[in-house]
């Protein structure tokens, strides 16, 4: 991966995944621990948790589809290596909070996915994303 080009975004807004998307890949192991590594990696990195989240979905059965979802992630992550999580000390202490959901915006079985982020001072403190 060190030679891949970087990316400016994690994941294609508008790629939409499935089932069956194609030839089953070969290596499951890799892709299971890939994905393990990414979503212990949202802990700091919460711009990479949906783009980690949808391909986490076809663990059982994923597809080339899919790990080229994941290999995306890492492209991105290369561009963003600096990136994460900063807490800043402010003088202010303002509770603000965000929340957002698609309706029905998975295509294989219809369901939403919602998600909120909560900020104290101008730091995240709690987010969460759900099908």
């Amino acid at each position: 991966m060190l030679a891949s080009k970087p990316v400016d975004i994690p994941m294609d807004p508008h790629q939409k995944f499935g089932v069956d998307d194609g030839e089953p890949l070969q290596d499951i192991h890799q892709y299971r621990s890939l994905i393990g590594k990414l979503i212990y990696l949202t802990v700091t990195r919460p711009d990479i948790s949906y783009a980690v989240g949808v391909p986490s979905q076809f663990m059982q059965s994923p597809q080339k589809a899919h790990w080229e979802a994941i290999v995306r992630v890492l492209r991105y992550l290369k561009r963003a290596a600096g990136k994460g999580l900063v807490y800043r000390p402010n003088r202010h202490m303002d509770l603000v909070g965000y929340s957002d959901a698609d309706w029905a915006g998975s295509a294989s079985d219809r369901r939403s996915t919602t998600g909120y982020c909560t900020f104290v001072g101008g730091n995240l403190i709690t987010w969460r994303s759900k099908k």
